[in-house]
């Protein structure tokens, strides 16, 4: 198949899990015999044009249209303020990107597109677009809602935009059954929507690749002695996230066990409320926050370098990082209640148990689920190698493609 592939970030311009996903599965597409064009967004002057291992990426320039906006723009999007400069880059990323993608390749250079997948409302002006001008089959790529990521209080604007790009599209695909239940219960039509969950690498991800001097280095760089017990959390910090109710819980972990340090790796609106928190808690010699978007490779480091692995979300489609510490033979701790993923990924019970599920928005719960993985190292370390071989089992990129590969040619 030929595949026009419309996402927002793409490497070497990343954000967050999207771009992830965007970056490996056009890969695998590639790896399994696809053609793929990329259309993604450039503020940064990257090339507008380049193949990256395969994949044919577009990246049009934009231009700065901010100050216009509020002329003529629905009053939800002046409520953005500063913000609108997000809006305006990504109206002109999914105009330039749709008309380059309908009038450059297909009538002027004659590319013979199968399908046409756009992701989240990021690129469903694109989506749109072209269902108006082609009779390409479009399949639009739900990771997450307007509704969920800002509690019923997001955007109008957004929430249209998504709204419409469901009800047109061909196909529906998101990232879980916990997802799927949600946007039928918010009208999106049943018999439309699949799905298929992430993945990841991991043969990337696989704890027997790192060195132990790497290991070890990350720990006393957070100055946790041996014996300690590193609790990580990576993550964008958002109220979704969980990560001020597992600051609250952390004087509980403490007391059963106070050899122990939290670190935090990621960065958001979050981050003010993280330091007073523990500043408030009088827990901020047993925290490290790096309000950074650390690399990969540094990534993978850290979670070698933890002994629990903690994502205790209210709100999250999927997850893929409980996959990259379950590939990494960590045990973890997630967030199981309302619309997350995570419950689908983890095994709570029994011989295959890999982690423990706990409500993101009880601190206690969340104290209790740690220190359950904490009280028996030996247990946790079995838990640990079974979430490596439940990702080898149900969650390699490869099966994400080839499944996704058969909903598209269930189009054509």
């Amino acid at each position: 198949m030929r595949i026009g592939f419309f996402v927002y970030e793409y490497p070497p311009q990343l954000v967050g899990g999207l771009g992830t996903y965007a970056e490996y599965i056009t890969h695998e597409y590639v790896e399994i015999g696809h053609d793929v064009s990329v259309f993604t967004l450039n503020n940064s002057g990257l090339q507008t044009r380049e193949i990256l291992r395969g994949v044919e990426v577009h990246r049009p320039l934009i231009a700065d249209a901010s100050n216009i906006w509020p002329f003529f723009v629905v009053d939800d999007l002046k409520k953005w303020g500063t913000n609108i400069k997000l809006f305006n880059d990504i109206f002109i990323y999914n105009i330039l990107s749709s008309t380059k993608f309908i009038n450059d390749l297909i009538r002027k250079q004659k590319y013979n597109f199968d399908v046409v997948c756009v992701h989240d409302w990021l690129s469903s002006i694109s989506g749109l677009i072209i269902k108006n001008e082609t009779k390409i089959p479009v399949v639009f790529h739900t990771h997450s809602t307007e509704w969920g990521r800002s509690g019923g209080q997001g955007s109008e604007v957004v929430s249209h935009l998504e709204r419409a790009m469901a009800q047109n599209a061909d196909k529906v695909i998101t990232v879980s059954y916990a997802m799927q239940e949600d946007l039928t219960k918010h009208g999106w039509a049943p018999s439309k929507t699949s799905v298929v969950w992430n993945g990841v690498d991991p043969e990337r991800y696989d704890p027997h690749n790192v060195e132990k001097e790497d290991v070890a280095a990350i720990r006393r760089k957070y100055d946790i002695p041996d014996g300690w017990n590193m609790l990580l959390f990576v993550g964008r910090l958002a109220w979704v996230k969980g990560v001020r109710n597992l600051l609250q819980a952390m004087p509980m972990i403490l007391k059963e066990n106070p050899n122990t340090k939290l670190v935090i790796l990621g960065k958001g609106e979050e981050q003010r409320d993280i330091e007073e928190t523990a500043e408030r808690l009088k827990i901020r010699d047993k925290i490290v926050y790096r309000f950074d978007f650390v690399d990969e490779q540094e990534r993978i480091l850290h979670y070698a370098a933890s002994d629990v692995c903690v994502f205790p979300s209210i709100y999250e489609p999927f997850g893929i990082v409980s996959l990259e510490a379950m590939a990494m033979e960590k045990p973890v701790v997630v967030g199981a209640r309302g619309v997350v993923g995570f419950k689908e990924q983890v095994v709570n019970g029994g011989p295959d148990q890999c982690g423990v599920h706990v409500n993101g928005e009880d601190a206690a719960d969340i104290a209790w689920g740690i220190n359950e993985v904490l009280r028996d190292p030996e247990e946790a370390r079995n838990w640990g190698e079974n979430g490596r071989k439940r990702v080898l089992e149900y969650f390699t990129w490869r099966k994400v493609a080839e499944q996704t590969s058969k909903i598209y040619e269930s189009l054509i």
